[in-house]
């Protein structure tokens, strides 16, 4: 399994680094109102609760995805997408490579258009069927941890 490297390398995308279409699908992504992070862990050393503590921080509702945890830092936490409570806009996902390429089919089944894969997150198989299955994905740039300013408490 490849470890998930999340935002070390791109915190200059607060500086502006990435522009044009990155900043673009970013700002989109986060126009919802609406989250999950799959991936999420009750390990506060692990990225898939620190993306789920970041939309917490910045006040969007957000529920997680894990396939035991019914609780993740406060927030509602489901095995799959199909058991979520209401329609989410945005996915960010925190998991091996080969849960994303599932994550990916599961999303398109229930009408989740926009898709954030973490850092480590991602493949080119899971990217190419996103987009081949007509979804908005963020892939390969800065994580949401950058974008929504998280610090750890």
């Amino acid at each position: 399994m490849r470890p998930i490297f999340c935002c070390a390398v791109r915190a200059d995308f607060t500086r502006g680094f990435y522009t044009g279409a990155m900043d673009a699908r970013i700002e989109q992504f986060l126009s919802g109102k609406v989250f999950a992070v799959a991936g999420a862990s009750t390990d506060r050393s692990k990225y898939g609760n620190k993306v789920l503590r970041s939309y917490q921080q910045a006040g969007r509702k957000v529920y997680g995805i894990h396939p035991r945890e019914t609780l993740v830092e406060g927030a509602p936490t489901f095995a799959t997408l199909a058991e979520l409570p209401e329609k989410i806009d945005g996915l960010s996902i925190v998991t091996p490579p080969a849960v994303t390429e599932k994550l990916v089919e599961e999303a398109a089944a229930l009408g989740i258009q926009r898709l954030w894969m973490q850092p480590g997150a991602e493949s080119p198989a899971a990217i190419a069927r996103a987009r081949a299955l007509g979804l908005e994905v963020i892939s390969g740039g800065p994580c949401v941890l950058v974008a929504l300013h998280f610090r750890e408490r």
